[in-house]
């Protein structure tokens, strides 16, 4: 069996991500995960593996090669279990409503011996919020603190978000937002190179061969001239540092409460993603997350295989890509089909940076 090769250059002893940035509305609308279902879904920061856990599956097997980011689920899931949505909030740092330590004593004996070691010692070094502790979040808030003020003050930056019709929000853009600053900061800060160290990794952007800050500027572009830019959580925390009022899809009120009924269907599991079915069999749900676009089209092709091989009849996988195209029903054009219903979900997708999103299901 194949692995990710390139994941072996890839540190795996810090938070990278400490929230999920792809749309978990699309995410649960393309793959239409039913009751009974059984789902894997790559951890990350866990957001949208809880996420799935609202439509009532049977399971969520989140599973992830960095053991600190199965740590953060873990702590997630173990923080919505046991708390309400307004403490859970203050243990994160979406608002000051309460002492993020004191909060993090009265569950912290809930947790596994090792995740809880992991969170002793980092609340106790820690002074930022949880929220803000990965090193993809300091990255973009850098950009919201460091770089873009030297663009747009802070005014401007909250006429970005102010309600207008659509027809303000593109002049908005065109006379105002897109000034010759923002062209040219945006595309150094976003290029392959300081993304590369500051945000993400060199080994993740191995196989890029586009011009990254460049390609990131238009998709933001298209976006921040659009209506939906005023209302979207992402682009809020990308501009400000700060989700502000917003909220990403799994501390919306009603899916909390869902979320937190079916809670214990969620297991956190260390590995590969083709290494689920060992233990747990085959899934009806694949939520992908970009993991395709790491890898050489060789891997890519041996990944897929291996990943149909662990599906039920009718499964449905969804992911995205980012700079570089992968598409399962491509390369298993016999036993997949892309679900077109995909390209209307992107056009309406918050994670605006991605250049595309897929829905491949079994034929």
């Amino acid at each position: 069996m194949s692995k990710e090769k390139h994941l072996n250059e890839v540190s795996h002893d810090f938070i990278r991500y400490a929230n999920v940035w792809e749309d978990a509305y699309i995410l649960t609308e393309g793959l239409d995960v039913q009751a009974g279902h059984h789902v894997l879904s790559i951890a990350s920061a866990g957001d949208n593996s809880l996420s799935l856990l609202a439509q009532g599956p049977e399971l969520v097997v989140a599973i992830d090669v960095n053991k600190v980011q199965l740590y953060l689920t873990e702590f997630k899931k173990i923080a919505i279990k046991h708390l309400s949505l307004e403490d859970y909030e203050a243990l994160f740092g979406f608002t000051k409503n309460g002492d993020s330590k004191d909060i993090y004593a009265s569950i912290a004996e809930h947790l596994s011996t090792d995740c809880k070691q992991y969170w002793d010692r980092h609340m106790s070094q820690s002074s930022s919020p949880l929220l803000h502790d990965g090193k993809f979040e300091r990255y973009l808030k850098r950009f919201a603190t460091k770089i873009l003020p030297w663009i747009h003050g802070k005014g401007r930056v909250s006429e970005m978000f102010k309600e207008k019709s659509a027809e303000e929000q593109q002049s908005f853009y065109d006379e105002q937002w897109f000034s010759a600053r923002w062209k040219f900061l945006f595309k150094i800060f976003f290029s392959k190179q300081i993304m590369g160290m500051l945000g993400r990794d060199p080994a993740f952007l191995k196989e890029v061969e586009t011009n990254v800050g460049r390609t990131i500027m238009e998709r933001a572009g298209a976006h921040l001239s659009s209506k939906a830019a005023q209302t979207n959580p992402i682009l809020r925390y990308c501009l400000t540092g700060s989700y502000g009022d917003l909220r990403p899809y799994y501390l919306q009120p009603e899916n909390y409460k869902s979320i937190k009924n079916n809670i214990d269907a969620l297991q956190i599991v260390e590995g590969y993603a083709q290494d689920a079915k060992a233990l747990y069999g085959n899934f009806d749900r694949f939520n992908l997350s970009n993991i395709f676009e790491y890898m050489d089209i060789t891997t890519f092709k041996d990944v897929s295989k291996q990943l149909l091989s662990t599906a039920n009849d009718g499964a449905r996988f969804a992911y995205w890509n980012l700079m570089v195209h992968r598409l399962m029903s491509d390369v298993l054009p016999k036993q997949l089909k892309k679900d077109d219903h995909c390209e209307v979900l992107k056009e309406v997708d918050h994670g605006f940076f991605y250049q595309s999103f897929w829905i491949d299901q079994m034929n």
